[in-house]
């Protein structure tokens, strides 16, 4: 998998567009970013299936519901998995990589993981009733100006608020936060991961530098999750994942994903052990 990318640079250009320019992306880009697609692969072993819908190729387009909280938008992709451990995960690990690789195509997306009419995308996307549809995203060229809904559902989530180093990574134990000045060649990885997207921004991951290793956990905010059949904020944990390793990998820091490194801390209330990423 080549990421093809930077991640610092690509991380300020990527941002949700909900408000898009009635042009269709060009056959060629399109043909890029499937290639793109099919050289993926995720640290979880975990298939992840990629589906493409172009509303200006279909009948009923009243069907493709986003609540109003698309404009414009014309080609949609959506993600598919079975239910099974890890595989949120390698579905958000898969799916930001694709985000950063239009966000340097200079195409817009939006992660829409409610916000959408799942059964209607699902019938035009023809997603079979055995696969778990979790999140699409609409991707496109974005329009000069956010629309007003655009713009109200920025400042409710604070869309351009990150929480603090101290609020997020912690060292040895979740009492002690994890400085800036004392991780070295870390900071740059830990970094992005601090500036990435999530449902609702709720930032649910929390890293726990011990032994030679980051110790990923998520807080699960209490009652999230309760309209879904599954934990959505393990797509979150996925993004974080993708964060880091294109991050370390991007500066020649070799280590890999573990899933049963589960380290023994003592863990605050409704936080849980996702996955380890082990220095070599």
């Amino acid at each position: 998998m080549n990421i093809n990318f930077l991640m610092e640079e690509t991380e300020k250009k990527r941002y949700s567009v909900r408000n898009y320019l009635e042009r269709e992306v060009e056959p060629d880009t399109k043909e890029k970013i499937e290639s793109y697609i099919a050289s993926l692969e995720n640290p979880f072993g975990k298939k992840v299936n990629f589906h493409f819908l172009n509303s200006n190729e279909m009948e009923g387009e009243e069907k493709l519901g986003t609540y109003g909280v698309i404009k414009g938008a014309k080609q949609y992709m959506g993600t598919t998995i079975k239910l099974e451990p890890m595989a949120l995960e390698a579905l958000g690990y898969e799916l930001e990589a694709v985000i950063l690789y239009l966000a340097d195509l200079g195409l817009g997306t939006c992660w829409l993981g409610g916000t959408f009419n799942r059964k209607g995308f699902a019938s035009a996307m023809n997603i079979g009733e055995d696969e778990l549809f979790p999140i699409i995203t609409p991707y496109g060229y974005p329009a000069e100006k956010m629309h007003i809904k655009e713009k109200a559902m920025r400042r409710m989530i604070k869309a351009d608020h990150r929480k603090e180093w101290q609020e997020l990574f912690y060292n040895n134990d979740f009492s002690t936060p994890l400085g800036e000045e004392t991780v070295g060649d870390l900071r740059f990885p830990l970094e992005m991961v601090r500036l990435g997207p999530s449902a609702s921004n709720k930032q649910p991951w929390r890293v726990l530098l011990k032994d030679n290793a980051c110790h990923f956990y998520e807080y699960k905010e209490p009652g999230y999750s309760k309209y879904f059949s599954y934990d959505i904020q393990r797509v979150d944990m996925g993004i974080a994942a993708a964060h880091f390793d294109f991050s370390v990998k991007e500066k020649g820091i070799n280590g890999d994903f573990d899933t049963e490194c589960e380290p023994e801390v003592e863990l605050p209330e409704h936080m849980e052990y996702r996955f380890s990423w082990i220095r070599k």
